[in-house]
């Protein structure tokens, strides 16, 4: 596809994935070891990346019905991750006890974005 609305959902989409994909990475961190720089920039460009993916899938979307379908499917896979982020954030800070289950339910939504983006490639 050439419409350019695509690549950069895309791009934002991925940077969103990679963002939480780090956080939820380094929440359970617990090597003796401190975490990869990577690893670390990446968690704390989640606020920016989130927010920037947002306000894409908050748009509303004309065109070719193709392009409108890969869009309308990313827009719902940023929403998805949008309310798993919440909802880990949620539990992490009312239950701190619960960081694992609250990790694992929001690697659950990462892996289910990743498998569908395939389908956005």
């Amino acid at each position: 596809m050439n419409d350019q609305r695509v690549a950069s959902f895309r791009k934002a989409l991925e940077a969103l994935v990679e963002s939480l994909d780090a956080t939820a990475r380094l929440s359970r961190w617990n090597s003796g070891e401190s975490a990869p720089e990577p690893l670390e920039q990446s968690a704390a460009k989640l606020t920016e990346r989130l927010s920037a993916a947002t306000r894409l899938a908050s748009d509303k979307f004309v065109g070719a019905p193709p392009v409108v379908n890969l869009l309308t499917g990313m827009s719902a896979a940023i929403k998805r991750l949008d309310e798993a982020y919440g909802q880990y954030r949620f539990r992490i800070d009312s239950k701190p006890a619960e960081l694992e289950e609250a990790a694992v339910a929001l690697d659950a939504e990462i892996g289910s974005v990743k498998a569908e983006a395939e389908r956005w490639a």
